[in-house]
């Protein structure tokens, strides 16, 4: 099994909800449509993301209610607007902090935004909807039933978790889950109508991308939050006991990023009923996501060969076991199901021959990040050690930005790096991305708040910090003047330049 071919090229990493605008949260309106001229203007290749899910526990797209569904947060009311469902009365007097996201505030806004958009909707409004929606709903039900009766169970428990619900509906005991479905159908009905305006908002935006000659790379976890539609409708998949608990939970043992590893508390799947089912769950999950983007960063790629298995009573994820995964089973059912899959392996940490061997053996890219490079000369991360295939960055959503980096470090690595790039380091951000665009590597990656030469206030996630991430959004203002002909620069000096259609679809030396 490979991947589709790559072929050399850059992008921007850069979570939606990150997106200037006027709501308290980027979202996927206007605003998108111009971040997508940006990539294009500044001729990059990728768009790529972080989990589009509905966000649960601390806000974390990686802890989603749904591996499935979308992020109504990010529903643009401009778009609804335009759809003839919400006027813009309704947010008439609403004010924002523009520099980052407030959930609280903005959690609620958009939930009643979806509420008024959806009474409109059986008012009679927007009726050119009607038949897209009733389709869409056929097309998608597999997981969106499920999905929208959890979410609607959950708000009528005032969110209560899924383990502390009612024992008849947590076991989905047949009479009970009947009877309070048709209880709440309108409310059940209203989380399917979001679900089909996130779908439509992104397929537009993603088609505008296309157009555009940028593409997207999603993210999807390895693992699925505790509280979420996928364990509630399919307990059977993974390790829990006979309360529905789980019985270890997922993390990583102590790392760079965390002295007492990264205890994630992610029920960990049953690979054995997996496996007799076909790995049926999984391939309808990467088919989902592969109606949404173009690429998948496959994170935490060495769970497939071991996952860090840690007993549910631990608070920490310093006592745990490795434990083995389906390693390449599961991905020659899904070559089986879907055809050659576009994957990037997320390889980072301490990585053993297995992972090494399962990834080439699959053909698949892994990741380089350059802010781990610097302690000697056989580091593979350096630029001059890398294998290939694999995708270059800067840093990751999980770094401190690469400025916010430089300023922790001592004048003894500070000069390594100095010593690398032949000069003395005046440019740290830029210099990565340089050293990232002028590699073998692939394709080259770099979060925006390096291309814009932020410091550690831009960082988004602090791995093992329960609170206060995923925050950041950047203001037009911080784009300094020049940027975007940088990088555009930067991107033709080192031959990473998007294709024209013509040389997409007439290869040299064929006519």
């Amino acid at each position: 099994m490979s991947t589709p071919k790559l072929r050399r090229s850059s992008g921007i990493l850069l979570h939606p909800t990150s997106l200037p605008g006027p709501f308290g949260i980027g979202d996927l309106g206007p605003t998108a449509y111009r971040w997508v001229e940006t990539l294009a203007s500044m001729r990059q290749s990728w768009w790529q993301v972080l989990p589009l899910g509905p966000t649960g526990a601390g806000d974390s797209p990686y802890q989603s209610y749904s591996a499935f569904a979308g992020n109504v947060n990010l529903l643009s009311p401009e778009l609804l607007e335009r759809d003839g469902l919400v006027p813009a009365a309704f947010w008439a007097g609403q004010t924002f902090p523009d520099d980052h996201v407030d959930y609280a505030r903005v959690t609620p806004f958009k939930t009643a935004l979806l509420r008024a958009a959806w009474d409109a909707f059986r008012g009679g409004k927007a009726p050119h909807l009607r038949d897209e929606f009733t389709a869409y709903s056929t097309a998608q039900a597999g997981w969106l039933d499920g999905f929208a009766l959890f979410m609607a169970i959950r708000e009528s428990l005032g969110g209560r978790p899924l383990t502390d619900w009612p024992g008849d509906l947590l076991r989905r005991d047949p009479v009970a889950v009947a009877a309070t479905e048709k209880d709440l159908a309108t409310h059940v009905a209203r989380h399917r109508f979001g679900q089909f305006l996130f779908d439509r908002q992104w397929a537009a935006l993603k088609t505008y991308a296309a157009d555009r000659k940028v593409r997207v790379i999603g993210d999807a976890p390895i693992f699925v939050a505790l509280d979420s539609a996928d364990v509630w409708v399919n307990a059977d998949q993974f390790l829990l006991d006979s309360d529905r608990r789980p019985k270890v939970v997922a993390g990583v043992p102590p790392d760079y990023f965390s002295a007492d590893g990264q205890h994630w508390g992610n029920p960990i799947y049953d690979w054995s009923r997996m496996a007799a089912t076909g790995y049926e769950w999984w391939t309808g999950r990467v088919r989902r996501d592969l109606q949404r983007v173009d690429l998948i960063r496959l994170d935490h790629f060495r769970g497939f060969c071991q996952a860090w298995h840690i007993p549910a009573a631990e608070k920490t994820a310093k006592n745990g076991k490795w434990a083995d995964g389906p390693g390449a089973a599961l991905f020659n059912h899904l070559r089986f199901a879907l055809g050659d899959l576009p994957l990037i392996a997320e390889d980072l940490g301490v990585i053993t021959p297995d992972v090494d061997a399962l990834r080439n053996g699959l053909g698949l890219p892994g990741m380089k990040v350059i802010q781990f490079a610097l302690d000697t000369p056989k580091n593979p991360y350096w630029p001059h050690n890398f294998d290939r295939p694999c995708v270059c960055y800067t840093g990751t959503h999980d770094n401190e930005t690469t400025n916010g980096w430089w300023a922790t470090l001592d004048e003894k690595t500070r000069g390594y790096l100095g010593a690398y790039i032949g000069r003395k380091v005046e440019d740290p951000a830029w210099d990565l991305i340089r050293l990232a665009w002028s590699s073998v590597a692939v394709v080259a990656i770099a979060p925006l708040q390096d291309v814009l030469s932020l410091g550690g206030e831009a960082r988004m996630n602090k791995p093992g910090v329960a609170t206060g991430n995923w925050q950041w959004r950047f203001q037009p203002h911080q784009f300094w003047t020049g940027v975007i002909d940088r990088l555009s620069g930067f991107t033709e000096l080192y031959n990473r330049l998007p294709l024209t259609d013509a040389k997409e679809t007439t290869p040299a030396g064929r006519g």
